[in-house]
Order: structure tokens, then C-alpha cells, then sequence
């Protein structure tokens, strides 16, 4: 459950309406055909053409400066900056920057130093560990079981993933709102922050401020906010691509908890972590200077464009970031996507149709239409 990131805006997604089907079964399927990875890299494309055509670009640098920017694509690199690079939690163009606007004023992880973050990040790390998750889990499963358990005719898997995600996010804060009115405002409030906390020569028009002032009136505590937006939009990022991979790949008959990390670190949900030094710092032989803008690559440090990465165990954390700054939501993630998986794979899901979404905080889909397989009937 890594907390979404700010990225340039997005241009005109390509195939935006794209139709998949399945692939023929040609016996036993690796786990990375090139059509469930070239559909995922599509995804990307079509969400944040500019931002990730340059970052493809430029992967073979380990490290790479732009101005003021500074782009971390080597795993090595990526671990030192995360353990010992000091950075500036609140800084503009950060995942902090980006909580202090939802909760005016940060709240929680952002706005703290010393013996208070570290005892805050302490409390939500509780919140979302293992006993937490094993209490959250029953809910979860019910709902899916309610939503996926026929699985009769076509079915949009998106919606499905909302009401889940909604779900979790109002048992993490004590919400008593309905799940997809609090998943629908933290999506809001997710791409209003992503899209006005960028630089733009337009005016700014508030929305962004109102996307929060939506979801922080659906929480008893407004701090909460960034912990409602990171637990709904990864959630809603991970949940429909994995399936998708599946579907294509035909991996129905290998689901569980490594099919499930290996997922994660194929699409990587949160690509990327903006970051800000606050101090100068050498990283892989360049000079980082305190105030750099760092733009820390999580998919190539997970090596998702890899079937077998250099370091499995390092490449399946990278995701989630690592050291002090790694997301303490991991858990949960693995968990819930094992879940979600677990419960399709009865059905041997057939993809019928996919559609990337457009202007969100992270690349995911708009709709993902399945069917079970006893009720797919091939066009001739």
C-alpha cells in the first residue's frame, strides 16, 4: 500500500478503448508472457505517456540528472537514497508535500521529527500489521465471496475492487461512510492533488482542496486522509492489473501469497516515489544537492520489465519502498491480492475486455470485464 505519487500530467492515452481476449492455452504458461507484459506496460503509456516514455528512455542510466531532478533507476541506488540519503518529508513535489495538502497541515507521518514520527509511524505500522490484517481479513473475504462467487457472465472487476478497497480504507479510520463514496473521494482527491501540485502555467483552480475537503468530511479524523488515499488508490491500481496479468497468462491454477508478491513487483503499483534531498549526498557517483528533486524509479528497482531479477527477495520489497521509508502497508497488499486472486481462480477468469483509466494519481484501469470460462463462448 504505497502512498501515491504526484506525476507530470498526462497527455492523450493511447489505445484508451482497446478490446482483449484471452490467449489460445499452449500448455503450461509462463509467468511473464510477453502479451500480459506488453498489455501492462500499455497501461502506463496510456495513463502517463510523456512521464514514462522518458523514464523507459532512460533506464540504462543507474543515475541521472535533469536540471535540478534527479532520476534514480538502479536498485543499488535506489536502497541508498531510501537508507541514507536524508530527505525533507514535507518538501513540494513529495509524497509529504502532497499530505499536507490533503490534511492542511500534513497529519501522521509528514509533519513530524524525531521520537514523534518515529512513535507515529510505530501506531500505523500496528494498524496495518499482521494482527490488524488477520482482524480486517473475514470482511474482505465475505464481500468477495458476495461480489465473485458466481462470477456469471460478463463482469466489470473495477467496481468490485472500489467497494473492496472503500471497504478496508473505512475499517483502517473508523469511516462510517458508504465504501465506494469514501473510495470515490479518495480517488478524487488523490488526482486533484497529483494534477495541482504540479507546476503549470494554467490557474490554480482549488479543485484540489476541494477533492480533500470531500474525503477529510468522510473521516473522523482528518490525519487520516493519506492513509485513506495510499489504501485506496494502490489498492484499486493493483487489484484489476493483477487480475488482468492472470487472465492473459493463464496463471489461474498457480495463485498464493508468491504469485501474489511477484504480481506486485511485475506492475508495481506506485512506479514511482518522489523524493527531495535534504542534504547534499553522492548517490552512484553523482552529486546530489540538498533541495534536488529525486525521482526514485520503483518499478526499475523491482525489475518488473525482469522474469528473474538479480535479487528476488530486494526486487519484491523495492515496491514498497525500503528501510525507514518503506510503506508499512506491504502486508496487507500481499495479503488482499492473494485474496482477491484466490477468489477468481475457481472461475479461471476469461478477459473480455480492459480499459486503461485516464487522469489518476496511478496508472490502473477503468474497466476490466471478465467471465467465468464454462460461460465464454469464442467468436467464431
Amino acid at each position: 500500500m504505497t502512498t501515491p505519487a504526484p506525476h507530470p500530467p498526462p497527455g492523450c492515452p493511447a489505445h484508451a478503448h482497446a478490446t482483449d481476449r484471452a490467449p489460445a492455452d499452449t500448455g503450461s504458461p509462463a509467468l511473464s508472457p510477453s502479451a500480459a507484459r506488453r498489455a501492462d506496460r500499455g497501461v502506463y503509456l496510456a495513463s502517463h505517456p510523456v512521464l514514462f516514455a522518458l523514464l523507459a528512455a532512460t533506464r540504462r542510466r543507474p543515475v541521472l540528472r535533469l536540471g535540478r531532478t534527479v532520476l534514480v533507476h538502479d536498485p543499488d541506488a535506489y536502497r541508498h537514497v531510501l537508507t541514507r540519503v536524508p530527505l525533507d518529508r514535507t518538501a513540494e513535489h513529495t509524497t509529504g508535500g502532497a499530505a499536507a495538502r490533503l490534511t492542511d497541515g500534513g497529519g501522521l507521518l509528514f509533519d513530524q521529527d524525531g521520537t514523534e514520527h518515529r512513535a507515529a509511524r510505530r501506531d500505523l505500522t500496528a494498524r496495518l500489521g499482521a494482527r490488524a490484517v488477520a482482524e480486517l481479513r473475514p470482511a474482505w473475504q465475505r464481500l468477495l465471496s458476495d461480489r465473485l462467487g458466481e462470477l456469471r457472465g460478463p463482469t466489470d472487476l473495477v467496481p468490485v475492487v472500489h467497494e473492496l478497497a472503500g471497504a478496508t480504507a473505512a475499517a483502517l479510520t473508523g469511516s462510517p461512510a458508504p465504501p465506494l463514496a469514501l473510495a470515490d473521494a479518495a480517488l478524487g482527491a488523490a488526482a486533484a492533488a497529483a494534477r495541482d501540485h504540479l507546476p503549470t502555467l494554467r490557474p490554480r483552480t482549488g479543485t484540489a482542496e476541494r477533492a480533500a475537503a470531500r474525503l477529510n468530511a468522510l473521516l473522523p479524523d482528518p490525519r487520516d486522509a493519506m492513509l485513506a488515499v495510499a489504501a485506496v488508490n494502490t489498492t484499486v491500481a493493483a487489484l484489476p492489473r493483477a487480475a488482468a496479468w492472470c487472465a492473459r497468462a493463464r496463471l489461474w491454477d498457480r495463485t498464493g501469497p508468491e504469485l501474489a508478491a511477484e504480481l506486485l513487483r511485475l506492475t508495481a503499483p506506485s512506479p514511482i516515489l518522489p523524493r527531495v534531498a535534504a542534504a547534499d549526498a553522492t548517490v552512484a557517483g553523482i552529486r546530489v544537492r540538498r533541495g534536488d528533486r529525486l525521482v526514485l524509479v520503483a518499478r526499475h528497482a523491482a525489475q518488473s520489465h525482469r522474469d528473474s531479477p538479480a535479487d528476488p527477495a530486494a526486487a519484491a520489497q523495492a515496491v514498497f519502498g525500503a528501510g525507514p521509508h518503506a510503506c508499512p502497508g506491504a502486508a496487507l497488499a500481499r495479503v488482499q491480492l492473494t485474496d482477491f486472486l484466490a477468489a477468481l481462480a475457481p472461475h479461471r477468469p476469461v478477459l473480455l475486455r480492459s480499459v486503461p483509466a485516464r487522469r489518476t494519481a496511478l496508472p490502473g484501469y477503468a474497466e476490466v470485464v471478465v467471465t467465468g470460462d464454462r460461460d465464454h463462448r469464442p467468436t467464431p
